[in-house]
């Protein structure tokens, strides 16, 4: 009866885990299909008009627009020192609607891209879209991972001493966002107690921090710094005005309370720095599509808004975008009924959490992508990097313990610095470090040098456990071997090293366990939509949906996988030490 009992508790978790998984992937056969979410043209119907509640800036004189552009059949697309002839490979971001995001079909659009999709078609080429996170776009484009970097990015001198940019194909307000009934109402409201949201590495970044000299509070995307201001973390966020008015819902409480023009006033695409013909073409096909009434098109689905006084896009020979009367859609669209945010009743804090993180219908929405895409891949980065991460280990505790101190310090020093680095920086470093150099034999997959990485910083790790655990066993051990007659090797590798292994089993359960957590972090060095792994998917499906259910989602398949290995290597450590009943 004790052991049954025993044996219970120690299965239970597997079951409960188990049990809530078949629940949810049973609720989870309704359609994908639906074009709905944040990600999605709002369409002309939704227009707005320019903003009244502007704060005043000071503007900078326009000094980077072409005169014009070259003829489109003079451009040359194979010599545009791409990446793959024949295909533009694009970094972008997943979680900035309408501007850059995934839709419900899994599939990267938004305005800046669709409008990019529409240039490429001009020039005779194909995109190919890879995500990334917008802090270290700029400098994978300089380092050609990319192509070309489209993620709504604001011109600055600063950010022009990295990459080029090509001509202007939308303009910038900042938007200040927060409680309809909060505090701060105004961009003067702000002062140095005011916990002000931003996304790292922005334009708005850089005017908190340098223009209004406050600290900032920085995240690494939208969704989270949304989810952030919702809950009351942050008083105020700082933000693009287009993804302020794709993602504030009135329902929250939140409104946009003022506007400002941006310092640098039109937003473009990031070429790498010297590739002129690139930059060139882009310009010439985006000139095309303002000419044949495209970027118009696309503009009204997506960004429906007035143009301000003396801005246009593309060169300063492109025609004039004919555009739809958005000030009167918008006066038309006044009378209608809308929801105030200010009116919006408080939610209590466990209808707050319920409604941010276990939403059933983004549950059913998100799983089978989950299972489809991230949890194979997330699987493919663990198991290489953890096979790779082993061997290296085991090589470093040998090193290690080695009597030639030309293997034993270097193994040494090997561990003190990969164990003191963190991972995010290990991972840039080879990635984007060594990518280059072998972008032929891994066809720019960043799996490969990702689990590289990981693997680099595992065997620190791991050595160390081997290391210990093999010192650990009793020297009384080696003497008995060696009485034998068994040669130092022979009695190290098979009396010494299996009873060192045997006793850090659990420690280096652990370890893997720790590496299918951190197989997240290759989102840094950029993934297509059919590499990215369970956390990737949640995060788009975050920003899609604007609720962080999907993230939960994508823990509790973590979960399926971590506590399933906990328990069986309680259990073999069990037999190895009890023996058979």
């Amino acid at each position: 009866m004790t052991l049954l009992s025993a044996a219970r508790r120690r299965w239970l978790p597997l079951l409960v885990v188990a049990v809530l998984v078949a629940l949810l992937a049973a609720c989870s056969s309704s359609s994908t299909d639906d074009d709905s979410g944040l990600c999605s043209p709002p369409g002309v119907d939704s227009a707005s008009a320019a903003p009244t509640n502007l704060a005043s800036a000071a503007q900078a004189p326009d000094r980077f627009t072409t005169e014009t552009t070259r003829p489109l059949d003079q451009i040359d697309a194979s010599k545009l020192n791409l990446i793959k002839p024949g295909t533009i490979v694009v970094g972008t971001l997943s979680d900035a609607p309408p501007s850059i995001c995934v839709n419900s079909q899994q599939q990267y659009t938004g305005m800046d891209n669709e409008m990019l999709k529409a240039i490429a078609a001009k020039i005779g080429l194909k995109v190919e879209f890879v995500g990334t996170e917008f802090s270290g776009l700029l400098a994978q484009v300089a380092g050609h991972r990319y192509d070309v970097g489209s993620s709504s990015i604001t011109t600055t001198d600063e950010r022009r001493q990295t990459v080029d940019f090509t001509n202007g194909y939308d303009f910038g307000y900042f938007a200040l966002v927060g409680p309809a009934n909060g505090k701060v109402q105004s961009f003067n409201d702000l002062n140095a107690g005011t916990r002000i949201g931003v996304v790292q590495g922005t334009v708005q970044d850089d005017y908190v921090t340098n223009i209004l000299k406050l600290n900032a509070v920085k995240f690494p995307d939208y969704a989270t710094a949304y989810a952030n201001l919702k809950s009351g973390q942050i008083d105020v966020w700082v933000a693009p005005s287009q993804q302020a008015e794709g993602t504030v819902q009135p329902s929250d409480g939140i409104k946009i309370l003022e506007n400002t023009f941006s310092i640098n006033n039109f937003t473009a695409w990031a070429v790498a720095k010297g590739n002129q013909p690139l930059v060139d073409a882009l310009n010439s096909g985006l000139d095309a599509i303002i000419a044949d009434g495209t970027w118009a098109r696309l503009y009204s689905e997506w960004a429906p808004r007035p143009l301000p006084a003396g801005w246009k896009p593309g060169s300063k020979a492109a025609p004039e975008p004919v555009l739809p009367d958005f000030e009167a859609i918008a006066k038309a669209n006044a009378d209608k009924p809308k929801e105030d945010a200010s009116a919006a009743v408080p939610k209590s804090t466990w209808a707050q959490l319920q409604e941010t993180f276990f939403n059933g219908e983004q549950f059913r929405k998100a799983l089978p992508e989950l299972f489809k895409t991230g949890l194979p891949n997330t699987l493919k980065i663990a198991l290489t990097s953890g096979i790779l991460g082993t061997i290296g280990g085991m090589l470093l505790a040998m090193a290690g313990m080695s009597r030639t101190r030309w293997l034993r310090w270097p193994a040494r020093v090997y561990t003190d610095v990969f164990r003191g680095l963190p991972a995010v920086v290990v991972i840039l470093m080879v990635g984007l470090g060594f990518g280059p150099i072998v972008k032929n034999l891994t066809g720019g997959n960043p799996f490969w040098l990702g689990s590289v990485a990981l693997a680099l910083l595992a065997a620190a790790y791991i050595g160390e456990i081997f290391r210990f655990g093999i010192q650990s066993v009793e020297s009384g051990q080696m003497e008995a071997a060696r009485a034998l007659g068994f040669s130092h090797h022979s009695s190290m590798r098979l009396v010494v090293i299996p009873q060192g292994v045997r006793r850090v089993l659990p420690a280096l359960v652990n370890q893997f366990i720790v590496l299918i957590k951190d197989s997240s972090l290759i989102y840094f060095l950029g993934l297509t939509l059919l590499q990215r792994d369970l956390f990737a998917v949640g995060k788009d499906f975050n920003a899609n949906s604007g609720n962080l259910t999907p993230l939960v989602a994508a823990g509790l398949l973590y979960l399926v996988m971590t506590v399933p290995l906990t328990h069986l290597v309680n259990y073999i450590d069990n037999r190895l030490r009890t023996g058979k009943a």
